[in-house]
């Protein structure tokens, strides 16, 4: 059996130091900022860091609401395939600045980028 993205990618230790990253690159972002003004960041990295050890492979079970509901809000005030693009750049940007090899780069993006209609409502 092949090692998951999580093993690959190294862990929780590594979806950590994904996550906080990339956070400061989407707050830092006046396109999609705008979307965690009212976010108790705390709480939502937790959900970050849960839900991409699931996407990952690693050792959670997925929980809580659909990607479709969580982000219906959003959709409501006007998330769309310009914010989706923004946040999947700031995800290759943290991966690059980690040093995550290009083809392991490439897998989450082609994960993430699967979810695209699901986040977006469609």
């Amino acid at each position: 059996m092949s090692e998951s993205i999580y093993e690959r990618i190294g862990g929780r230790d590594a979806v950590l130091a994904a996550v906080d990253l990339f956070y400061q690159k989407i707050l830092a972002d006046e396109l999609i900022n705008g979307f965690f003004e009212t976010t108790d960041m705390q709480r939502q990295r937790g959900k970050m860091i849960s839900f991409l050890t699931v996407a990952f492979g690693g050792p959670e079970k997925a929980s809580g609401p659909s990607l479709r509901d969580a982000h219906a809000p959003l959709v409501a005030r006007g998330l769309n395939d310009a914010h989706f693009d923004a946040v999947a750049g700031h995800l290759s940007a943290t991966l690059d600045e980690l040093g995550v090899p290009a083809e392991l780069s490439g897998e989450v993006l082609s994960l993430v980028g699967s979810l695209r209609d699901e986040v977006l409502g469609r």
